[in-house]
């Protein structure tokens, strides 16, 4: 199995404008080098989740200040909000070496030897979508995260004997889109639990005007509030939006990404104001003009769509809920108000109102 090579406090982590190299990340998604040079390299450089960050900077600089490895945290929230962001920051801050690993690549303890007989004294050792990792694992790594120290067993049958082997103190992040998977005995050996909420208008914008800077290209406030706008809260997709409309200013407007630019690009791609795409409209649509706006069962809607029921709950749904624009109800899912308006439709009396 692939190992991610360890960065060290020295000379293994790379200047603060080179990005971070993620080749070697074991199970790990492939990671472009634009969305490595656009994550934040310090704590102190990141926008949003100021609440999350001013927390962990207390344990961090406490953590510095004792001489002690900071406590085991572990992070959770939906995809793309900044996870493994903290993650690679918060030992940029401590001045430690990192490990990276994927709960889904560690199939057996084996496999987790490696990196904690690797860590340094104080380093820390993150583990992306660790709700993945199998129950075997979790147990192995309990002696870990408590006492810094693992039980082998070399042998097998009435030969077998177990041998102790103390660990150099080490911190543990995890990071997961679904803490409801994690056992209640490896969630309660985290001292610092962090959730990652969405991001307001505000911080995208923020956020799409530093990234700009950074692929040395210029945009005007109206481009990045359309940009910021239709990125659904979330700071990945904000990127890319950025990156595609980069791409359309390039091509077809000479560089320059106006507002009126970013509209355009956004209307190429399907996006909407509200960051709907054709699969989400298409959704909307099909409960109202297949099923009167609803209630219906979201099995009805897959097969009309010819669509798997996990693409809808898994990725469509959620987002379509956050925003409002369809409940779920005991007979099934229904249009709101605010879904009738924005498919341009006028709501029948008892289509569901929310606030505002």
């Amino acid at each position: 199995m692939p190992r991610e090579t360890i960065l060290s406090a020295d000379d293994s982590w790379p200047d603060d404008d080179q990005p971070l190299d993620s080749t070697h990340q074991a199970g790990l998604q492939p990671t472009s080098e634009d969305d490595i040079a656009l994550r934040p390299k310090h704590m102190r450089e990141m926008v949003g989740q100021r609440q999350v960050a001013e927390r962990l900077k207390i344990a961090v600089d406490a953590a510095a200040k004792r001489g002690e490895p900071l406590g085991h945290i572990l992070l959770d929230g939906p995809p793309g909000l900044g996870k493994t962001t903290f993650a690679t920051c918060i030992p940029r801050d401590l001045g430690v070496s990192l490990q990276i690993a994927s709960g889904a690549a560690l199939a057996a303890p084996k496999d987790l030897l490696p990196y904690l007989t690797n860590a340094e004294e104080g380093s820390v050792l993150f583990i992306d979508e660790i709700h993945r990792l199998p129950k075997a694992v979790e147990e192995f790594m309990y002696p870990a995260m408590e006492d810094f120290r693992i039980d082998i067993t070399l042998g097998e049958g009435v030969n077998a004997r177990t041998v102790n082997m103390n660990l150099r103190p080490f911190t543990m992040i995890g990071a997961t889109t679904r803490t409801g998977l994690l056992s209640a005995p490896l969630r309660d050996r985290f001292q610092i639990r962090e959730h990652l909420d969405f991001y307001a208008l505000d911080e995208l914008m923020e956020i799409v005007r530093r990234n700009a800077a950074k692929l040395k290209t210029v945009l005007d406030d109206d481009a990045a509030h359309q940009i910021a706008r239709a990125s659904r809260g979330t700071p990945r997709i904000a990127n890319n939006r950025l990156r595609w409309v980069r791409d359309y200013a390039t091509s077809r407007a000479d560089g320059d990404m106006t507002g009126e630019v970013a509209t355009a690009a956004l209307d190429m791609l399907g996006v909407d104001h509200l960051g709907l795409d054709p699969q989400d409209r298409k959704y909307l649509e099909t409960i109202l003009r297949v099923f009167h706006g609803g209630p219906v069962g979201v099995e009805a809607v897959a097969h009309t769509l010819n669509t798997a029921c996990d693409t809808l709950t898994d990725e469509v749904e959620p987002f379509l809920l956050r925003t409002e624009l369809v409940v779920r109800t005991p007979r099934g899912r229904k249009l709101t108000s605010k879904g009738y308006e924005h498919l341009g439709q006028t709501p029948p009396d008892e289509a569901p109102r929310v606030a505002g």
